[in-house]
């Protein structure tokens, strides 16, 4: 072996060292930083549920017949912290309105200050540096959406989001295979960590080839990120709403007996639930269109037409997704009542999972969890039910 291999070697244990001690700093004042949100909070010193604590003092409730959804993944966030790590959103407010070599994230307000749209509605979609692995193209005359077919179309296991602006200043606007007009500036916005885990390196590398093969068919140049670094802050953002991703059920059985199909589906019909493609009754706002809580069969079964006009159940479960509904301390409550008067009508009892009766006292510690949960959410810059809440906690 020669002198030059044994220096290339030293080397490459030096560079692979000095990454995993980054990576591990860089986790612990993250972690450090959620902690101190929940202590905050109050969330350290609430009381646990019985059906809602796990091996990583995670607010999971373990519901019969449900395996939630949290329970296949491992989430984290960046927020800011006192020493050298800098947040994506502390990036994102010091850039400029230009994309430059030398930073590639886009200059552009969060999710939940999104800037006036083409159309002057407000909200529009927009990038997000603080969830999104973003890559800059800047060919070298406008372009149509048209042109980006393959990258609009791709299909990366990942969300993956396309944005184009007439001009620097301008708003970003989402683009579709539809998408009338040329534009002068593109990114490609991919979401670092859902439900389904982190961005893992090879998918990073797998985008990044993707959006320079794009690049190279318009003749420009894609201005990407490093994706050790990419990949560092997705887990760092994975691990962190892993600690926030909460589902609280409360769980209706009969005493003796089972209750008929038929009984459940109309009772819960007229108390506002809709049978759901998914096999679960949803409680949908009138207002907003979106899903409140939801109410799935104690059993594995899932609820359909066909089950619920030909079989019993011995009870149900009504499931409420915290960061997924904005105001989730209201919705908890209402919740709980609909819960109480379902299980009124249906002679059962709100149980919990050891099957001992949920009196008031068991009620309030629970939401005293959600509220909480949803103070630790608003910590992390995380707005219960917001764009940013959804795309991180789907999948």
């Amino acid at each position: 072996m020669t002198s030059l291999q044994l220096v290339l070697i030293a080397a490459g244990v030096v560079v692979v060292v000095a990454v995993l001690v980054y990576n591990r700093i860089q986790e612990r004042r993250i972690r450090r930083q959620i902690e101190e949100a929940f202590r905050q909070s109050g969330r350290r010193g609430d009381v646990q549920h019985d059906d809602s604590a796990s091996a990583q003092d995670r607010i999971e409730p373990t519901l019969p017949g449900v395996v939630p959804e949290n329970a296949v993944r491992a989430r984290a966030s960046a927020a800011e912290d006192d020493g050298d790590y800098e947040p994506p959103l502390a990036i994102q407010d010091r850039i400029a309105s230009d994309i430059s070599e030398g930073d590639y994230v886009v200059a552009t307000a969060p999710l939940s200050e999104a800037a006036r749209g083409p159309t002057g509605e407000r909200n529009a979609p927009q990038p997000d540096p603080e969830i999104e692995c973003i890559v800059a193209l800047q060919p070298p005359k406008p372009v149509a959406a048209g042109a980006l077919a393959a990258g609009l179309h791709a299909r990366l296991g990942r969300p993956l989001r396309w944005f184009g602006r007439r001009g620097p200043g301008l708003p970003w606007q989402l683009l579709k295979s539809d998408t009338k007009g040329e534009f002068s500036e593109v990114v490609a916005c991919m979401l670092l960590a859902d439900r389904a885990g982190a961005a893992s390196r090879p998918l990073l590398d797998a985008y990044f080839r993707m959006v320079a093969d794009i690049a190279s068919g318009l003749q420009s140049e894609s201005l990407a990120p490093d994706a050790a670094s990419e990949a560092a802050r997705a887990e760092a953002l994975d691990r962190i709403c892993a600690d926030l991703d909460v589902q609280i059920g409360l769980t209706l059985l009969k005493p003796e007996g089972t209750i008929a199909g038929t009984r459940l589906r109309g009772v819960a019909e007229a108390s506002g639930f809709r049978l759901a493609d998914g096999g679960r009754f949803d409680w949908i706002s009138e207002e907003t269109g979106a899903v409140l809580y939801s109410l799935q069969n104690y059993r594995s079964e899932p609820f359909s037409a066909d089950i619920l006009r030909t079989t019993t159940t011995p009870g149900a479960v009504f499931v409420l997704d915290v960061p997924r509904v904005a105001e989730p301390v209201r919705v908890y409550d209402q919740m709980k009542l609909l819960a109480k008067r379902i299980a009124q009508s249906l002679d059962s009892i709100l149980v919990d999972d050891n099957r001992r009766p949920l009196d008031d006292a068991a009620l309030n510690a629970i939401r005293e969890q959600v509220r909480s949960t949803a103070a630790a959410l608003n910590d992390a810059r995380i707005e219960p039910g917001s764009v940013r809440a959804l795309a991180l906690f789907g999948g």
